[in-house]
């Protein structure tokens, strides 16, 4: 097998254990989950913390999510297209929700491996405020602050591990994009002149 297609096949068996055990998983878990044995994987990675930082990498490639968020018609109106973006984002972190802490834990002494982390979340943050650039000018804040309040709310409606999931976690894809477009006051049907200037 060629060094790629290993280092591929390593990274490939260790995600779904990193997802289960985090980053107590044991280099004999990943090697048995390859089908190698526990000295090829120090034959490609210098140690268990780059091959779970790799792994990470990979987890957290934000390529899948960009292919994703250009896709999105953009002829559609704004709250479609943050709707549309806001479900497809979720089943992203979904999948990933018990990575978030794991990349805390591998940052210390990998500055290349934390500019990394950071410029995959700083895509996500452009791609959505492309999303949102075509209706700039009815936004109180700029797209680029906007993105990044969307974020956060998709973040703490999927992710246990930011302590909020009680309070968030049943919140549907429509509510987080009007959280962020109308606030958070409750719309009565019919409200007087009075009550809509709360």
């Amino acid at each position: 097998m060629a060094p790629e297609d290993r280092r591929a096949a390593l990274i490939a068996a260790t995600l779904p254990l990193l997802r289960a055990h985090g980053t107590a998983v044991s280099t004999r878990q990943i090697a048995e989950a390859a089908g190698v044995a526990e000295g090829t994987i120090f034959g490609v990675f210098p140690d268990k913390a780059s091959l779970l930082r790799a792994a990470l990498m990979t987890a957290f490639d934000p390529e899948p999510a960009l292919e994703v968020l250009a896709s999105v018609d953009p002829a559609a109106g704004l709250r479609e297209r943050l709707r549309e973006a806001v479900a497809r984002l979720r089943a992203g972190m979904r999948a990933n929700a018990n990575l978030v802490v794991a990349p805390r834990e591998l940052m210390d002494g990998d500055a290349e491996f934390r500019d990394r982390m950071m410029s995959y979340r700083q895509a996500i943050l452009s791609g959505l405020a492309a999303l949102m650039e075509p209706d700039r000018a009815r936004l109180r804040r700029s797209p680029e602050a906007a993105a990044h309040l969307l974020l956060m709310l998709v973040a703490v409606s999927v992710q246990r591990s930011l302590g909020l999931g009680d309070e968030f976690g049943d919140m549907e894809d429509d509510e987080i994009v009007s959280v962020l477009l109308d606030g958070l006051l409750v719309r009565a049907p019919h409200t007087t002149s009075t009550e809509s200037r709360c």
